[in-house]
C-alpha cells in the first residue's frame, strides 16, 4: 500500500499549484496524490509532477450531479467526463467521485420526513440512468470510477445497502467505491465489516477519523445537529486502522491510502494544517506496519 493525500485542504489554503503541493508532498515522504478540483488540469504541470517521481494515482470531483438544477447538473458531469478523459490521457487509475442526489423526490409527499429518509433509494433509478454514459466512457477510456461514501456531497452510495444496488447494477471492473470509514463512524455503520464484504470492490481508501462526543450525543441525539461528532485525524477517532489496515491487506488491497484532512484542530493557518498532515502520516505509516 502506498500513502498519499488529497489536495484538497492544501489548495483551499493557498497551495493551488501542483508543482508546490507535490514539491511539498515529496519533501515530506509522501508516495501518490489525490488531485481535486482547485488545481487546474494542465498537461504540462502534471507531466512535469510525474516525472519527479510521485504518482498520482486519483483525481477527485464530487459534486450533485442530480441536481434539480440542469444548468448545474450538466456542468458538473461535464466536468466529470473531462477529468475521465484528462486522467486516461495522463495515466492516471481513476477518479474519485459521488453519485448525486434527487431531491425532488420529496415534491408532493405528505410525510416529508419519510421522503427524506428515502431519498438515497428514490434517487437510484435517476443515478443508474445518469451515470450509465459515464461508466461507458469510463470503461471505454480505461480510468476506474470510485464513489466516495460521504453523505454530505449530494450522494447515495452511503452505506452498504446502497453499494450493493450499485456495485450490483455496474457490475464492471471498472467501478468501485473510494472507501471512507470516517463517514460510517457517525452513521453506526460497521466499517469494519463493510471492509470485508466490499473488500473486492474498494478501489481507494480515505483516511479520516471521526470522534463521537457521546455527552453531547446524549443531550441533543442524532437529528438536532450535528455537533456531538466530528472529523479527525487518524488516530484521534474511534476507528482502530491497524485492524482495517489488516482487512484490506488480507484481501489484497494494495493501493493508495490517501489521507484526507478535515480535522478543525489543525484547521487555523497553512502552518497547522501541514502539522496536521505529518502527524496523521507518522502515525498511519505505523499502522500500516
Amino acid at each position: 500500500m502506498k500513502l498519499g493525500f488529497m489536495t484538497n485542504i492544501l489548495a483551499q489554503n493557498g497551495m493551488k499549484s501542483l508543482t508546490e503541493i507535490s514539491d511539498w508532498a515529496l519533501e515530506n515522504g509522501f508516495e501518490d496524490m489525490e488531485v481535486g478540483p482547485l488545481v487546474p488540469l494542465d498537461e504540462g504541470e502534471f507531466g512535469r509532477t510525474l516525472d519527479k517521481g510521485i504518482s498520482i494515482t486519483a483525481l477527485a470531483y464530487c459534486r450533485n450531479y442530480l441536481s434539480t438544477d440542469e444548468e448545474e447538473a450538466a456542468l458538473h458531469l461535464a466536468e466529470l467526463k473531462k477529468r475521465i478523459l484528462f486522467a486516461s490521457g495522463m495515466g492516471i487509475e481513476k477518479v474519485v467521485t459521488s453519485t448525486g442526489i434527487d431531491k425532488s423526490v420529496e415534491e408532493g409527499v405528505y410525510d416529508r420526513a419519510d421522503a427524506i429518509r428515502k431519498i438515497p433509494v428514490r434517487s437510484f433509478d435517476a443515478f443508474c440512468r445518469v451515470f450509465e454514459p459515464i461508466v461507458e466512457l469510463a470503461e471505454e477510456k480505461k480510468v476506474k470510477v470510485a464513489f466516495e461514501n460521504c453523505p454530505l456531497m449530494g450522494n447515495i452510495a452511503i452505506s452498504p445497502v446502497m453499494w450493493e444496488m450499485i456495485l450490483k447494477k455496474f457490475d464492471s471492473p471498472y467501478v468501485g467505491l473510494a472507501f471512507d470509514p470516517s463517514h460510517l463512524v457517525w452513521q453506526f455503520i460497521d466499517p469494519y465489516r463493510a471492509a470485508e464484504t466490499f473488500s473486492e470492490r474498494i478501489l481507494h481508501v480515505h483516511a479520516k477519523d471521526t470522534v463521537i462526543d457521546r455527552e453531547r450525543l446524549s443531550e441533543c441525539g442524532i437529528l438536532t445537529d450535528f455537533s456531538w461528532w466530528s472529523y479527525q485525524i487518524p488516530g484521534r477517532g474511534e476507528l482502530d486502522w491497524k485492524r482495517l489496515f489488516g482487512i484490506l491487506r488480507q484481501a489484497g488491497y494494495d493501493g493508495t491510502i490517501s489521507l484526507e484532512h478535515e480535522d478543525a484542530e489543525f484547521a487555523h493557518s497553512l502552518g497547522e494544517i501541514k502539522t496536521g498532515m505529518l502527524e496523521a502520516r507518522d502515525y498511519v505509516r505505523t499502522m500500516m506496519e
